[in-house]
């Protein structure tokens, strides 16, 4: 049986979490501005360009930008994080799992936690802009994160290479 006690205490604590918390966001930027993004190319011949969103105040998901140059493609990877790609500029499609799916400037592209996944430019003369988000910095706190990369290979070759090695580990 609760006592008074008991109870006035758990009720205290619950008006103390419905207090502010104190942030530390002094320092943090609240806008950043576009121009000031910088942009590099991952490694390991990826097309792809990434300019991370750095000195926000965010603590649990990350932003980058990513633009696909025309006609090209990003590799085929899968990670233990949720991602969005919110479409800004252009056109073109990705393969989540066995599944294609068309996009275009205005659309949103949802890759669900360790789906593999690959996205193409559909455009022969003009960039892709993406703005990402993921929770990856969540599961790096947690030490969940993860990620892997199969290269520039499609969907169809990814399941030929997991075929040919399951039949490899199998001999």
């Amino acid at each position: 049986m609760t006592t008074d006690d008991e109870l006035a205490e758990f009720r205290r604590g619950i008006a103390e979490q419905r207090e502010p918390l104190p942030r530390g966001n002094k320092q943090a930027r609240m806008v950043i501005r576009g121009a000031d993004l910088k942009w590099y190319t991952p490694p390991g011949h990826n097309p792809s360009h990434l300019a991370p969103v750095l000195g926000t105040p965010i603590r649990s998901f990350e932003l980058f930008m990513q633009e696909l140059p025309p006609g090209m493609a990003s590799d085929m990877q899968q990670h233990h994080h949720e991602a969005v790609h919110c479409i800004l500029s252009g056109s073109g499609y990705s393969e989540i799992g066995d599944q294609r799916w068309e996009w275009e400037a205005g659309d949103f592209v949802c890759v669900p936690p360790m789906e593999w996944h690959r996205h193409y430019n559909g455009s022969d003369e003009h960039p892709v802009r993406m703005l990402l988000v993921e929770n990856s910095r969540l599961l790096d706190a947690l030490g969940l994160n993860y990620r892997a990369s199969e290269g520039f290979i499609t969907w169809a070759e990814l399941v030929e290479r997991q075929r040919s090695n399951t039949d490899q580990q199998g001999s």
